[in-house]
């Protein structure tokens, strides 16, 4: 029997892509054990854009100073309170007026509420949440259990193969370093992402895509959400 796997690092409120993966797979590894980037433009373990009135705006996680090599499971949280606070702030002044806001908001408030102490925990439980807002139920395993060598290619065909994985699905931004030799070595078939950013009714002027999957919940409501990614 075949078996889909999607690997990717337990993002901070991810896109609908990321959820829109997880509707056509098996089993979710996330893949906590990499390092840790945060000072790059293509780093999203620790945030992602929101809609304002004056177009997209970050929100982002506090987390403690640790060094450039450190894994995205051993990054602290901030001791502090003040970055859960100017989140939940954010949300409240540019979603407010929005038709779902009171339902989204008080659910996201109770997950920044609780104690956790590192990142990977509260974004896989924020992640969570919204999986069971939109109806997807998908098994998970941390790649910081699994026994993980090589880089790159070599090491994604190498955590499918271990979980007994024969089709790895892929998101399209991995073309650009994808070797597709580790993969046929190991019996593996790669699938690429065909996803097509839907088009919803968002507050203020004009559309923007590519935002945090909140946009649209606040906006659509749980089972609009759900709808729009089945038939992406």
């Amino acid at each position: 029997m075949s078996r889909t796997v999607v690997i990717h690092q337990p993002d901070f409120l991810p896109y609908l892509g990321f959820f829109h993966r997880f509707l056509q797979a098996d089993l979710f590894v996330a893949l906590d054990h990499v390092q840790f980037v945060q000072h790059s433009r293509n780093a999203w373990s620790h945030r992602d854009k929101i809609k304002t009135a004056s177009g997209e705006r970050w929100m982002s996680v506090s987390v403690k100073k640790c060094p450039m090599n450190t894994p995205i499971k051993d990054v602290r949280l901030s001791a502090n309170s003040q970055w859960q606070q100017a989140n939940l702030n954010l949300l409240r002044e540019n979603y407010r007026g929005a038709p779902f806001f009171r339902p989204i908001f008080d659910r996201l408030e109770q997950v920044h509420r609780t104690p956790f102490e590192y990142m990977a925990q509260f974004n896989l439980a924020l992640i969570d949440v919204v999986c069971e807002w939109i109806g997807i139920e998908i098994p998970r395993v941390m790649s910081s259990t699994l026994v993980c060598s090589g880089r790159k290619s070599e090491m994604i065909a190498g955590i499918v193969a271990d979980v007994g994985g024969d089709r790895y699905l892929s998101g399209t931004g991995a073309r650009q370093y994808h070797e597709q030799e580790p993969f046929d070595r190991r019996g593996i078939e790669v699938i690429w992402q065909d996803f097509t950013h839907p088009v919803y009714p968002q507050q203020f002027d004009g559309f923007i895509p590519y935002l945090s999957v909140i946009d649209a919940l606040f906006n659509c409501g749980p089972e609009a959400t759900g709808a729009m990614l089945r038939s992406a």
